[in-house]
């Protein structure tokens, strides 16, 4: 997929979130500001400060956001299109959050067959805990208005769907959404906000798990959500009824993190697609789930809604046993064995995906072997997988 549609962000990801207000000389990056109390001049300031924090962003107290914390918002509500930008310290919070804001006891919420895992649990610990109630619909969107119930407020998606990578029709389940006046809300992480942009194909409400491709480096937490204008203060004001911050350490980390988030996208893909092509060639593969391949399915989808690919790979054995499976992860020397993706380093994980889906049935095929492909050399990744793999 060429990048020139990605050229504009390429370009505001050097630039954006920058801004300083110290007289004389400007910095490369904006200085790390760390606080819990504010000061002001005098009693009306802090009053007038005060009175408009809860639809304004002003300084005013650490728990409602600092500088650095500012400028990651706004870099990320550029690059995804939307109006306003929350920070959290882990990406599990910020759709847990999302939940909180917008749903309430009595509401029906949609929940995609291919969300991450732990969307389940929580639907199971905290929904059924409050008087939520929830149903799964097919990860490819294709059962969503059969599924809809009258007192369905949200539809949260996952788009391209954890481990193997279902892809939806976004503009079709927002105008179905936008039909009923219920909220379509999407985790974007895999796109990064630079190969996706959920906002811009019709949802309201986008979230990213920056722990991941925008932090670059495995060594830092954070979640985000962005809004478009119209849903923005529900959010707003349930994270500042409930204190939610992120750290500000956290918020640069992720914010160097972004400047050379364009060229390791590009680089992820292009070894993915090298490892896709060797698997796809091996005779103990079954098959090769990544997107960017023609035989994917959706693949049309990913051609018009996407503008390129990350370096997410997964693949299942023609011996479709937990062992064998097992012995390939356990046999690869530069792979490490870890969860979560999106640093500069390959990693492997198993999924069983019976477990983690209950619209398909995956019957016979459950094991999957879900491999993130760094930026080392991809002939040697190759050369490792081969080694690895059965003979």
């Amino acid at each position: 997929m060429p990048f020139k549609s990605r050229s504009k962000h390429m370009t505001n990801l050097v630039h954006l979130g920058r801004e300083s207000r110290v007289p004389g000389g400007r910095p490369v990056n904006p200085p790390l500001v760390r606080l819990s109390t504010v000061l002001f001049d005098s009693v009306a300031e802090m009053q007038n400060i005060r009175a408009r924090r809860g639809t304004e962003r002003v300084l005013s107290y650490g728990a409602r956001g600092n500088p650095t914390g500012y400028a990651l918002e706004d870099l990320i509500s550029e690059l995804e299109g939307g109006d306003r930008t929350r920070l959290f310290p882990t990406g599990l919070a910020a759709i847990t959050q999302v939940f909180i804001a917008y749903l309430q006891p009595g509401d029906h919420v949609l929940l995609a067959d291919s969300v991450y895992e732990p969307v389940r649990l929580l639907a199971r610990q905290f929904f059924d805990r409050y008087g939520i109630r929830y149903s799964f619909f097919a990860a490819d969107g294709s059962d969503v208005e059969a599924r809809i119930e009258p007192e369905t407020k949200m539809i949260y998606t996952e788009c391209p769907g954890s481990f193997v990578y279902e892809l939806c029709d976004l503009p079709r389940l927002a105008k179905i959404a936008t039909a009923r006046g219920i909220l379509l809300a999407a985790d974007n992480t895999w796109g990064a906000g630079l190969l996706y942009r959920p906002l811009e194909l019709g949802a309201d409400i986008s979230v990213i798990a920056a722990t991941k491709y925008l932090s670059g480096h495995a060594d830092v937490m954070m979640g985000a959500v962005c809004c478009k204008q119209a849903v923005w203060q529900t959010l707003a004001s349930s994270c500042d009824a409930m204190g939610v911050a992120a750290s500000p350490d956290d918020a640069w980390l992720v914010l160097r993190g972004t400047r050379s988030l364009a060229p390791r996208l590009r680089m992820h893909e292009e070894h993915a697609l090298q490892v896709a092509a060797f698997l796809q060639s091996q005779e103990s593969v079954a098959a090769v789930y990544y997107p960017a391949l023609p035989d994917h399915p959706g693949h049309t989808l990913w051609q018009r809604d996407f503008c390129g690919a990350n370096g997410l790979v997964s693949f299942s054995l023609r011996d479709r046993s937990v062992e064998a499976a097992e012995s390939v992860a356990d046999g690869l020397k530069l792979f490490g064995i870890g969860a979560s993706w999106g640093g500069f380093e390959s990693l492997v994980t198993l999924a069983n995906m019976q477990k983690i889906r209950s619209v398909t049935d995956w019957t016979g095929r459950e094991v999957v072997v879900r491999l993130h492909i760094g930026l080392e050399d991809p002939h040697a990744l190759i050369t490792d997988l081969a080694q690895a793999l059965p003979g």
